[in-house]
């Protein structure tokens, strides 16, 4: 299919070198309140992505020894206590957190778009170039009004173990800390929780094993945070989902209520937490 030639509103706001850094960037935005198709209307309810808190990111000098552990990322951000190099690296996947560059958060974004997107019959290319500025600039919004150990994108890509894989990026996962009384009620003794939200497997590579090694991470990510819990929701009727969490850890507490969803035609969501041992983390 021919490629649309649109270019997304805020493109022309973006400088033509990376250093504009996401998290200094100001007032990215899409005009919601025109009719841009259900795929592009109801992406932010299906990523379902709280917000959180604003803060700053520190940054300091370089050495060659802090960028070989992993303590400095590429463009020089300082990761200190709140960024490791790798988080899972198994089956031939590697689970790294987002490196902030523009580049790198289109692929971000790409990769959603597809795994969210709902064709059209008509103008099917345009509503996705839409579709995939609305979740760039959903990105660019947490990324800015988030702390490093607030919210942290995860990204999987092909470990040395598969170069036959040619894609940067295979697969994503959000993961914010999160406080909702509503969910609380479910997590004994805890204040927070870390909602994992976004997860997004790009087609070709979907039942490789790329999605569990996405969940792994967000184990890694809890313990290095220290928290005990992790949340996500799952629609009901989505068994495939669902015995990916399952298997992953993840139990059942409870649903959406049937007033706000299958009374009024919509899909009902289940709420599945996992509880995460305190036990030591090895950090690749």
């Amino acid at each position: 299919m021919a490629q649309c030639q649109w270019q997304p509103h805020f493109q022309t706001r973006l400088k033509e070198d990376v250093s504009w850094k996401c998290r200094g960037l100001q007032g990215i935005s899409i005009n919601k309140d025109k009719d841009k198709g259900k795929g592009i209307r109801n992406w932010k309810k299906r990523l379902q992505t709280p917000q959180c808190c604003s803060s700053s990111f520190p940054v300091s000098s370089t050495t060659a020894r802090e960028l070989e552990v992993g303590l400095i990322n590429s463009e020089g951000k300082q990761r200190g206590e709140n960024e490791v190099g790798c988080f899972v690296n198994e089956n031939g996947w590697k689970v790294r957190r987002m490196i902030e560059t523009e580049q790198e958060m289109r692929n971000v974004a790409a990769v959603q778009a597809e795994a969210f997107y709902e064709p059209l019959l008509i103008f099917n290319d345009l509503f996705l170039q839409f579709f995939q500025a609305e979740v760039l600039s959903g990105l660019l919004y947490r990324l800015k009004n988030s702390p490093p150990d607030r919210y942290a994108c995860l990204v999987a890509e092909a470990s040395s173990d598969t170069p036959q894989v040619e894609q940067n990026l295979v697969g994503v996962v959000d993961a914010t800390v999160y406080r909702d009384t509503d969910v609380l009620q479910f997590l004994p003794g805890a204040t927070e929780y870390i909602y994992i939200s976004g997860i997004a497997v790009l087609n070709n590579f979907r039942r490789r094993k790329v999605a569990t090694a996405l969940l792994k991470a967000c184990d890694v990510l809890a313990r290095f945070w220290r928290f005990e819990y992790l949340v996500l929701r799952a629609y009901e009727d989505d068994f495939g989902a669902r015995q990916l969490y399952t298997n992953a850890g993840y139990t059942v507490v409870s649903g959406d209520a049937p007033w706000k969803t299958t009374w009024i035609g919509r899909r009902r969501r289940v709420l599945m937490v996992k509880q995460i041992s305190p036990e030591s983390t090895y950090i690749h």
